[in-house]
């Protein structure tokens, strides 16, 4: 074979794969995209330990362009968490999570009847075990996201604490246990919720021990999903865009689904 004759090969193999991806791309824009995400500025709701997001304009028309500065905790608004935001022994930013890992099968868990009854409902064993006599065995490596409603929530900072009389926060979370079976019986990847945090605002006392499990064992989470009532049980892939700052043990993202018709 001449080296003109590889080269006419290597072309048209190149042309041909091409062509596939951009047939891919222009399929999947015919399925319904659904934003997981809150928009979210300094009246926001946030963890009581965050300051205020402070969004300054600092460049306006008059001086050529627009431009704003903006100052918040990385985990503010729907965020990602990485590893090592919760366990030092991790050395895993946000910088260092797989891109492949960002876009994976959805299984969304809705809890959000029970929780209409009680708020302190937490996501369990037996709650899994049931989604899946109905839907299936949780895929390995997907994102299990546990549907609360919560985020209809926002953007009152009041709704989303959920306060007694007593001053105690009220907001679903999962289970330890159901997080061990999710990671450890089906093997998925990461996972997600539309609250503040990981575990039940009720069972704080020991620290956020599911959250810690979560992160301690090398896996990442988005917190404070949105519109998950707009998604499946399955068949949805979540994909999650996020800004690569140095270091970062947590960062805003844009999550979205595609869903098939």
């Amino acid at each position: 074979m001449t080296i003109t004759n590889t080269k006419i090969i290597k072309t048209a193999r190149e042309d041909n794969s091409s062509r596939n991806l951009s047939k891919v791309v222009s399929e999947l824009k015919t399925f319904n995209w659904i934003d997981l995400t809150h928009s979210f500025g300094p009246e926001s709701p946030r963890f009581p330990a965050f300051a205020k997001p402070n969004f300054k304009t600092i460049f306006t028309h008059a001086d050529g362009f627009f431009v704003k500065e903006y100052t918040f905790a990385g985990q503010i608004g729907t965020h990602i968490d990485p590893p090592i935001h919760f366990d030092a022994h991790q050395n895993k930013y946000i910088e260092d999570l797989s891109l492949k890992d960002l876009v994976l099968p959805l299984v969304v868990i809705d809890k959000s009847q029970d929780v209409k009854n009680n708020p302190d409902s937490s996501l369990t064993v037996a709650d899994i075990q049931k989604w899946e006599r109905k839907y299936g065995k949780i895929p390995e490596n997907s994102f299990v996201a546990l549907r609360t409603d919560w985020g209809k929530r926002w953007p009152s900072q009041e709704k989303f604490e959920n306060k007694d009389n007593a001053g105690q926060d009220h907001y679903p979370a999962w289970d330890l246990d159901a997080l061990k079976y999710v990671y450890e019986q089906r093997g998925i990847t990461a996972n997600g919720h539309e609250t503040f945090d990981t575990d039940t605002a009720v069972k704080q006392e020991n620290g956020l021990v599911g959250e810690f499990y979560v992160l301690s064992h090398g896996h990442y989470q988005v917190e404070l999903l949105n519109n998950l009532d707009l998604v499946p049980a399955t068949g949805a892939y979540i994909f999650i865009s996020v800004p690569k700052a140095e270091k970062a043990p947590g960062f805003p993202v844009r999550a979205f689904a595609v869903v098939p018709d």
